[in-house]
């Protein structure tokens, strides 16, 4: 096999915007996701020193090579990833391809970092999307639970909830994480 037979083909395979990555139905009425995402909790916090600038390029890169599905929450970075994200997404002109996911329902204290615990009480929920609204500055596509109680304590209450929060089109969707 020649190396330009070996690149053209290795090419071909690569995700790019006119061979974008395979998708999965997230929702029966259309909503569709990339198989693989950009998970973007790194960027704020847990893996070292964070650079938004840098974090930002990476958005526009992923974009550029087409992904579609970008995947942040109100916990990483205590809210700071959800702004990092929505300031890339919200303007971007391919945002009405793009699935934007975050989640809520982790409890986090900046003063001991070590320390969380889970809140899916339908009030707390409805908060949290209302704060991450606030953050993204642009249309949550999908919405998870990041965490369910042990006991699934409000699960019901808060699935409820989460429906209303999609019938006012504050959401797109619903997910468990």
């Amino acid at each position: 096999m020649s190396h330009d037979k070996h690149t053209s083909t290795h090419h071909a395979s690569s995700p790019s915007p006119s061979n974008p990555l395979p998708t999965r139905q997230a929702r029966a009425d259309g909503l569709s996701v990339s198989a693989i995402g950009l998970g973007c909790m790194g960027m704020s916090e847990f893996y070292g020193p964070s650079d938004d600038g840098r974090s930002r390029d990476l958005i526009h890169y992923a974009i550029d090579r087409g992904e579609r599905f970008f995947d942040t929450a109100d916990i990483y970075g205590f809210g700071h990833n959800e702004e990092l994200v929505g300031s890339v997404l919200r303007d971007h002109p391919l945002r009405h391809d793009i699935v934007l996911a975050t989640k809520g329902g982790i409890l986090r204290d900046r003063n001991d970092v070590t320390q969380r615990g889970v809140n899916t009480r339908p009030e707390y929920i409805r908060g949290a999307i209302a704060r991450s609204l606030d953050r993204l500055q642009t249309g949550i596509d999908l919405y998870y639970l990041h965490r369910v109680e042990d006991d699934g304590a409000h699960i019901e209450e808060t699935m409820a909830a989460l429906a209303d929060e999609m019938s006012a089109g504050r959401i797109g969707a619903v997910g468990l994480s």
